[in-house]
C-alpha cells in the first residue's frame, strides 16, 4: 500500500507541493497529470526519498519516507525523465551493477537479471553495449534496472518521452503487465490520450494543489454535464436541424457544416435511440450518428487554468 498524507514542499517564496493526500493499492496504475511546474516531479522525488518534505509524509508498505528512507528505497523503483547510462558497459553488466547496489546475493543475480531482461524484452540485447541501444531500448533498460530488486512501487517520470509510436505501444503493454503483477505504478506524462488506455486512476495537480483524484470514468462523469452527439448527413442539414428541435433529451443542436450537426443531449440511451429513429422516419439522409466521448484531455482542460508556480 502507498499512503500519501498532507505532503508539502516549500521553497523560498512559494509552495511547490501544497498538502496533497491520496492512497493506492497493489495493481493500481496512477496517471499523474499537470502542466510544467505544477509539482509532479517534486512529488515523485519526495516519494523516491530524493527530496525531504517540508511537512507531511508518505508510507510504502508501512515504511515512512522520512523516518525510514533506506527501507523505502528497497521497495521503490524510480525512473527519472532524464537518466544516465554508462558507456562501454554491457546491458547485463549494467543490471548486475544495480543488483549489487540492492545487495542481491552473487548467486542470485543471474536469475534476477534474466527475469528483468525477459520482462522488458531485452534478452536479445544482453551482451550489447548500452550506448548502442536505441532510445526505446534505453528506456526499457532503465525500467529493467528499476525491477531487479522486485519493488512494490514504480515511479515513472515521463517514461514515454522521445519514444516512437511502436515503442510507446510496447511500453504500454509492459506497464499493464506490471500492474497485473500487483505492483503500484505512478506515471507522470503529458500524453493524455495514452494514459487513459492503461491507468485506472488519475491525479491532476496544479500549482502544487491536487485538483482531482479518482477513477478515470468517475472524473469523466464529473466534468461532462451533458452528452455530445455528432450527426453527419448526406444533405438537408437545415431540415435535420429543424427535426431535432423539441425532441426529448435534446438541449440544443448546432450546425457545424453543410453535412454535420452537434447535439447537446441529456437523455438516456433510450432517448438517444429515439432521436435517431425519428430522423430516419422523417426520411433524413443520416450517414452517422455517434456520441463523442470525453477523454482525459477534456477533463484536464476543464479542471485546470494553466497557472504555474
Amino acid at each position: 500500500m502507498l499512503e500519501v498524507k498532507d505532503l508539502r514542499k516549500d521553497y523560498a517564496g512559494f509552495q511547490a507541493v501544497n498538502g496533497i493526500s491520496f492512497s493506492l493499492k497493489p495493481g493500481d496504475i496512477l496517471g499523474f497529470i499537470g502542466a510544467n511546474g505544477a509539482g509532479k516531479t517534486t512529488t515523485i522525488r519526495m516519494l523516491a526519498t530524493l527530496l525531504e518534505p517540508s511537512s507531511g509524509t508518505a508510507t510504502i508498505d508501512g515504511f515512512d519516507i522520512v523516518k525510514h528512507p533506506m527501507d523505502v528505497r528497497q521497495r521503490i523503483g524510480y525512473m527519472p525523465d532524464f537518466f544516465g547510462l554508462y558507456d562501454d558497459v554491457k546491458v547485463w553488466e549494467y543490471l548486475d551493477f544495480f543488483a549489487t547496489i540492492h545487495q542481491i546475493p552473487t548467486r542470485g543475480r543471474p536469475a534476477v537479471i534474466k527475469q528483468a531482461l525477459e520482462l522488458t524484452d531485452l534478452t536479445i540485447k544482453r551482451d550489447a553495449y548500452v550506448q548502442t541501444l536505441s532510445r526505446g531500448m534505453q528506456q526499457r533498460l532503465c525500467l529493467a534496472k528499476c525491477l531487479v530488486h522486485d519493488p512494490s512501487l514504480l515511479l515513472l517520470d515521463e517514461p514515454a518521452s522521445g519514444l516512437d509510436p511502436r515503442a510507446r505501444a510496447e511500453l504500454k503493454e509492459l506497464i499493464l503487465e506490471l500492474g497485473r503483477m500487483g505492483k503500484i505504478l505512478i506515471i507522470s506524462s503529458h500524453i493524455l490520450p495514452e494514459l487513459s488506455d492503461f491507468c485506472n486512476t488519475v491525479a491532476i495537480i496544479e500549482r502544487g494543489n491536487m485538483v482531482a483524484f479518482g477513477p478515470v470514468s468517475t472524473l469523466l462523469q464529473q466534468v461532462r454535464q451533458s452528452r455530445e452527439i455528432r450527426v453527419r448527413v448526406l444533405d438537408r442539414v437545415a431540415a435535420t436541424h429543424a427535426a431535432l428541435d423539441g425532441l426529448p433529451g435534446v438541449i440544443e443542436s448546432t450546425v457545424q457544416s453543410e453535412t454535420e450537426l452537434r447535439i447537446s443531449f441529456d437523455g438516456d440511451d433510450h432517448a438517444q435511440a429515439n432521436v435517431l429513429k425519428t430522423l430516419i422516419e422523417k426520411g433524413l439522409p443520416v450517414i452517422s450518428f455517434q456520441e463523442a466521448e470525453a477523454d482525459l484531455q477534456d477533463v484536464f482542460l476543464q479542471l485546470t487554468t494553466g497557472a504555474v508556480n
